[in-house]
């Protein structure tokens, strides 16, 4: 068997599980409700054919995966209790538990395995994520292998959270649109909860699975997911112990105030798979933004210290390239645009802009997602005063909704844009979508909607993306990173400060890599 990536150590031997223990873990005890606070509103409950937080917490309780994470990038049996892979790389052989089912009582079998990948596959945004997949044999009940045209190192990450549920073929595979199929409403899985109820905007209630395959799991009796209309009304409820877990917290005002509550914990932990960057992205076929040396102008005017400290409150992390730091395959070496208006106007002068009269080069519009007020809206309006100094006219361009502004940035109806984007573990299933050339696709939001194309990058990429070795991975991904950043299509801003506020009730609070995109199995009130 090889080596494979990140989770080289555990492919390198077949995995075996047990309880599927995570480090660390407390002896937990059963009962009572753990009440989840959001303001994210979820259409439905199947990941399989939606990305994002809303369907992605719910849905990972409700939807066993193959295998599950733990905290140090390693992978754990789930519904594989073991593992094993190819010599050439081009297959993954998952041994699944022989007593596993789905809430309706029917086994889960490697035909529902097959089913999910294809399904998945077909109508996951990820495109990349199991592109490589030729196929998926099922020589019995509880053997699925799985076929690749070329090793495929991110396909571990990407049977685990949000990102392969295991869905019931009985229900799904009856010739309806997956995407639309009544099921994902009131969908039946094999994970630690069962669906309860569903009212759209303002809660979800999950119960308790008592025939879920890892004995004396879950903990708890209920989960209750309950939507608030903004972030300090669902900090004001976390404070008060109304709700007992506050996940993707991510205004600086909020986490500072909840880190000041007797009750409650605040963590960043959690969140490094997911990965998410906040960042100023141009339209490189711009009459000013296709030449990269005011692309590079922009990215040195801007003060990210300033963004970090003073806009973020110093909960934030500054970002400098595609791939977050704390990511194995984070290029640290890659170039830093520090602040430099110096350097920033010598390069407008150079590109051949120089000031008019009234000290102006051009013009840009920036646009940026709305109802994000600290890091879209407050980020844009501080660009407009600051690119002025570099002669650089910035208008702003709100959206009335979501949508619109969606369909702007898709349809590379824009100059700049204010975007959040997450990494998804594996650059394979959350990076390459915004740089490869093949995946400038207008009306696909967070694409490659910057137009931009490197074939050299492009090679990188896709090298790396088959490359079992994990050192010539990561010096691969390091290559890639240097050209992106110097050719700089996007201005890295920050990481975003997501943080977990929790009751000091909650024992084994969700710290993995994924965080509450991952299943609550251990989780417990003491």
């Amino acid at each position: 068997m090889k080596k494979f990536g990140i989770i080289a150590a555990a492919v390198a031997m077949i995995a075996t599980a047990g309880g599927a223990t995570l480090t660390q873990a407390e002896e937990g005890k059963s009962g009572g409700t753990l009440v989840i606070g959001t303001t994210q509103k979820a259409r439905h409950l199947n990941p399989a054919v939606q990305s994002g937080i809303a369907t992605a917490v719910p849905g990972t309780q409700i939807f066993a995966t193959p295998l599950r994470f733990d905290e140090n990038w390693q992978p754990q049996p789930y519904l594989a209790e073991s593992w094993s892979v190819s010599d050439d790389g081009k297959s993954i052989t998952l041994n699944l538990r022989k007593n596993a089912r789905f809430h309706d009582g029917k086994p889960v079998t490697s035909e529902d395995v097959a089913f999910s990948l294809q399904t998945v596959k077909d109508n996951h945004p990820f495109k990349s994520m199991f592109a490589p997949v030729t196929g998926v044999d099922t020589p019995d009940a509880n053997t699925a292998v799985i076929n690749f045209d070329k090793p495929h190192p991110a396909a571990f990450l990407a049977m685990s959270s949000a990102l392969l549920p295991i869905i019931p073929k009985h229900v799904y595979g009856d010739g309806q649109d997956a995407k639309t199929h009544p099921a994902n409403s009131a969908p039946v899985g094999s994970g630690p909860f069962k669906f309860s109820e569903f009212k759209p905007g303002e809660y979800i209630i999950l119960e308790k699975n008592p025939d879920y395959f890892i004995e004396g799991r879950p903990y708890l009796d209920k989960i209750i997911i309950k939507n608030y209309k903004d972030p300090t009304s669902l900090a004001l409820a976390t404070d008060k112990g109304e709700v007992t877990m506050y996940p993707f917290l991510g205004t600086s005002k909020d986490i500072a105030r909840l880190k000041k509550s007797d009750n409650v914990i605040v963590t960043d932990r959690g969140y490094e798979a997911v990965g998410p960057l906040n960042w100023l992205e141009f339209n490189t076929k711009n009459e000013y933004l296709k030449d990269k040396r005011v692309r590079q102008a922009i990215a040195y005017a801007i003060d990210r210290n300033f963004v970090v400290n003073a806009l973020l409150g110093g909960q934030s992390k500054a970002a400098t390239g595609p791939i977050v730091p704390g990511s194995p395959f984070y290029a640290a070496n890659a170039q830093k645009y520090d602040l430099d208006l110096d350097k920033a106007n010598a390069l407008l002068d150079e590109a051949g802009f120089p000031r008019d009269a009234d000290g102006m080069r051009f013009k840009l519009t920036v646009d940026y997602i709305p109802n994000g007020s600290e890091l879209q809206k407050g980020v844009a309006e501080y660009l407009k005063p600051q690119l002025k100094k570099a002669g650089i006219a910035v208008d702003l361009r709100a959206s009335p909704d979501f949508p619109t502004w969606a369909k702007r940035v898709s349809g590379h109806d824009f100059d700049m844009s204010m975007d959040i984007v997450f990494n998804w573990g594996d650059p394979v299933i959350g990076v390459h979508r915004t740089y490869l050339c093949d995946n400038i696709k207008k009306g696909v939001i967070w694409s490659n909607t910057q137009s931009y194309c490197n074939e050299e990058v492009d090679a990188l990429l896709l090298q790396a993306g088959s490359e079992l070795d994990q050192a010539k991975r990561i010096a691969l991904y390091n290559q890639a990173q240097e050209i992106i950043v110097d050719e700089a299509p996007i201005a890295y801003l920050n990481v975003l400060p997501y943080h977990t506020a929790y009751s000091k009730k909650v024992g084994n609070p969700p710290m993995t890599i994924w965080g509450a995109m991952a299943p609550m199995d251990e989780v417990f009130l003491k």
